[in-house]
């Protein structure tokens, strides 16, 4: 069975910072690209952030461009995301995802066929 598990979530004040971490079971995510995406209450899920499959490529929305940073371990099949700067507005349940059939760049959704649960991230101000 194919599973993305995210972890790290949690409450911190606005300016400080969280890790969130994906870890992938049932297959290798190593060779295709590797996202993380956002629902905040009331929102249609968002990209936030997506890696390519060897970690040589990164992307990121407008909003979270110089405070979050996406990396991969292949050899551990977890993706991670570091949030600094954290503001009110970046609470959101973050997913993890993986597209299966990409392997260097993908933004949308539904290019991503694999989901993790999610974690809540709430930043307090």
């Amino acid at each position: 069975q194919v599973q993305l598990v995210e972890s790290g979530g949690g409450l911190v004040q606005a300016g400080g910072s969280l890790r969130l971490s994906c870890a992938a079971s049932g297959r290798t995510f190593s060779s295709n690209v590797m996202g993380w995406f956002r629902q905040a209450p009331g929102k249609q899920r968002e990209f936030v952030a997506a890696i390519s499959w060897n970690g040589g490529s990164t992307y990121y929305a407008d909003s979270v461009k110089g405070r979050f940073t996406i990396s991969r371990d292949n050899a551990k099949n977890t993706v991670y995301l570091q949030m600094n700067s954290l503001k009110p507005e970046d609470t959101a349940v973050y997913y993890c995802a993986a597209a299966t059939f990409y392997r260097d760049y993908a933004q949308q959704e539904y290019e991503y066929n694999y989901w993790g649960q999610g974690t809540q991230v709430t930043i307090s101000s």
